[in-house]
C-alpha cells in the first residue's frame, strides 16, 4: 500500500446555519477518523482537510457525493428534525506533469490568517489566496505558519481542481468514461445520518449502521472498507 495525499473539501451545503453545522461535523469526522488511522491530517481552511498516509485516497474516494443529515438542530425551539445536507468532494494528489497550469493565468492575493496559528500567522500575511483566472476557481491556504507552505498547498489543490473538472468534461462527453483514478464525482445523495433513528444508512450499498455518534466520531473503518469491496 503505497502513501497517498487527498483533500477532503466540504461544498454547497444547503440549510442554512444548520448546514454549515454539519458541514463542520463532517469535516470533524473526517480528521478524527485520520488520527485514528494514523494518517497526517492538516486543516487547508475552514472547509478543506489535507490527508496524508498509507491508501489515504484508495479509503476515502466513496465519500464523495451529498451527505444527508435528519436531526434537530440547536437553533429549533420547538423540536422539529430537520434535514440538511452537505457535499463532500475527495481530490487525488495530482503531479505537476498531469496538469498544466500557466503561471501567467494565476492571481495570488496574500492576507493574514483569521485562524489561531500562533502569532507568526496572526501578525504576517502568511495565509494565501490563489484565483485561476481562465476559470475563475479560487482556493485558500492558511493554516500553515509560512507563506511558502501554503502557496505550495494552494497550488496542489488548483491542480487537484482542474484535473476534476476536467474529469467532469470527459464523462459528460465520453460515453463510458471510467476516470483512471477511480475518483467518485457523484453529486447524489451517498448517505443519510438519521439522529433521532440513531442510524447511519449508506444509499449504493444498502446498508445501514447504529451507533451513530461513533461513527461521526471517526469510527468510519466499517463503512470504508465495505465500500472498498464493491464492485465500481
Amino acid at each position: 500500500m503505497d502513501t497517498q495525499k487527498a483533500y477532503i473539501e466540504i461544498r454547497g451545503a444547503t440549510g442554512g446555519d444548520e448546514a454549515k453545522l454539519w458541514g463542520r461535523d463532517l469535516l470533524r469526522m473526517y480528521f478524527r477518523f485520520a488520527t485514528k488511522k494514523g494518517w497526517k491530517a492538516l486543516s487547508v481552511d475552514e472547509k478543506t482537510l489535507m490527508m496524508t498516509g498509507l491508501g489515504v485516497f484508495d479509503e476515502l474516494k466513496n465519500e464523495s457525493g451529498v451527505h444527508r443529515v435528519q436531526r434537530v438542530p440547536v437553533t429549533e425551539k420547538r423540536g422539529r428534525v430537520h434535514t440538511s445536507t452537505a457535499t463532500v468532494a475527495v481530490l487525488p494528489e495530482i503531479k505537476e506533469t498531469e496538469v498544466n497550469i500557466n503561471p501567467a493565468d494565476l492571481e495570488w492575493q496574500f492576507y493574514r490568517a483569521s485562524t489561531q496559528g500562533g502569532q507568526n500567522v496572526q501578525k504576517v500575511s502568511t495565509a494565501v489566496r490563489l484565483i485561476h483566472q481562465p476559470t475563475g476557481i479560487v482556493v485558500t491556504a492558511q493554516q500553515e505558519r509560512f507563506q511558502e507552505q501554503n502557496r505550495n498547498i494552494a497550488l496542489e489543490l488548483l491542480r487537484a481542481k482542474l484535473w476534476e473538472k476536467e474529469e467532469e468534461k470527459k464523462l459528460r462527453e465520453i460515453a463510458n468514461y471510467r476516470s483512471p483514478i477511480g475518483h467518485g464525482m457523484r453529486s447524489e445523495k451517498i448517505r443519510t445520518y438519521n439522529f433521532p433513528q440513531n442510524r447511519v444508512t449508506d444509499h449504493r450499498i444498502g446498508k445501514s449502521w447504529g451507533n451513530l455518534e461513533a461513527i461521526i466520531d471517526g469510527n468510519l473503518d466499517k463503512i470504508t472498507k465495505l465500500l472498498q469491496q464493491k464492485p465500481t
